[in-house]
């Protein structure tokens, strides 16, 4: 076993969620590399100094830049907000430590492929985190689908849908301005990699971006809230995405329903230990959807717990994210989602902008 220097840029909600995963992903996964929690970054001195306490790191900066130059720091995590993301990757890349971050990776489609530039050109590790899609079920779906067990794809609907600001009458936040933190860019990144990794790369689609409260707590507004996009997949496919932060009450709809020609499949966040399965063979009085509980048999569950239906949770997938960037990094061979990989869901998400401006279809 080897140690390996974590530093990471931001100790709020995600910066929590990625420290607890590089404190017991060696005990959980057995790593050869096992991280040491060097230093965290916050915007004031009294700010990381609690979250060094309470994560458990050695040190702690208000300059992310003393983080990055270290020479402790060996791998960087930025869990600090959008805007920031993109002179961090690169000061981290030009340095050549690897670097995963948070989703979505810049404030438009031309950060975000200078952030994909700079991390090729350097040759280090590099991933994005989109966490949904790494768990156990999500995992299985992609088996399912890649084995062929559905047959030729014909349909995908996927959605994100939670109502945290469902109350026109709740104060206004940062997430309600600026362009970048409206529902198209926080919240519909997640089902957009969803789509990308279940059934491939978009062709061409069809957006309605939407306000759905101009004021909030008497405050003018200035982003979205809610989207729609019909699309056809480059393999044929067709799909619906819809996302919203106003759809009452749902609290983590991050939901896909697969279509093919022998089965089908259907998941949903809320019961994220399960996964619905459809399957065209049998006698027609037996036919149904059969829903199968997540267990030791599907990917990486069991090094979470021994029994079927037990269950994994939101943090477990920030554990296995950061088992994949410890493998990167230690393999020198790419792990999904790359940098590359999060400049094709920002270009997504501009041809929705795009699509929703012109009010017509339009090429990703």
């Amino acid at each position: 076993m080897k140690e390996i220097g974590i530093g990471i840029v931001g100790g709020g909600y995600m910066g929590k969620a990625h420290s607890v995963a590089m404190a017991s992903v060696g005990a959980v996964f057995g790593t050869t590399l096992r991280p040491r929690l060097e230093m965290i970054a916050a915007t004031s001195v009294e700010s990381a100094e609690r979250y060094q306490k309470l994560y458990g790191f050695q040190r702690s900066t208000d300059d992310w830049r003393a983080l990055v130059d270290d020479d402790r720091v060996d791998a960087i995590i930025i869990a600090s907000p959008q805007e920031t993301h993109k002179d961090i990757a690169l000061r981290a890349f030009a340095a050549g430590k690897p670097v995963m971050c948070e989703k979505p990776m810049g404030v438009s489609v031309e950060e975000s492929r200078e952030m994909t530039e700079a991390a090729e050109a350097a040759g280090v590790a590099n991933m994005v985190a989109y966490n949904y899609i790494r768990t156990p079920a999500s995992q299985f779906a992609r088996q399912l689908i890649a084995s062929g067990e559905l047959g030729k794809l014909t349909w995908f609907r996927g959605e994100h849908t939670e109502d945290f600001d469902a109350n026109p009458d709740n104060k206004a936040t940062w997430r309600n301005f600026g362009e970048a933190n409206g529902c198209l860019g926080d919240l519909a990144p997640h089902p957009i990699n969803a789509m990308l990794a279940l059934i491939g790369p978009i062709k061409e689609l069809n957006a309605d971006v939407e306000t759905v409260h101009t004021t909030r707590g008497g405050v003018a507004v200035d982003n979205d809230d809610q989207l729609q996009v019909m699309c056809r997949f480059e393999n044929g496919v067709m799909g619906h995405l819809y996302s919203s932060r106003t759809a009452t009450g749902r609290k983590m709809g991050y939901i896909y329903e697969i279509t093919g020609t022998k089965g089908a499949i259907r998941f949903d966040q809320e019961d994220q230990n399960a996964i619905w399965l459809y399957r065209s063979e049998g006698p027609e009085s037996e036919l149904g959807f059969k829903k199968i509980l997540i267990g030791p048999e599907h990917p990486d569950f069991v090094n979470f717990c021994l029994g079927a239906g037990h269950g994994t949770g939101y943090q477990d997938q920030i554990t296995i994210e950061a088992r994949d960037f410890l493998q990167a990094i230690e393999t020198g061979e790419a792990v999904w989602p790359t940098f590359r990989d999060g400049l094709a869901v920002a270009e997504v998400v501009g041809a929705i902008r795009e699509s929703s401006k012109k009010r017509s279809w339009v090429e990703v």
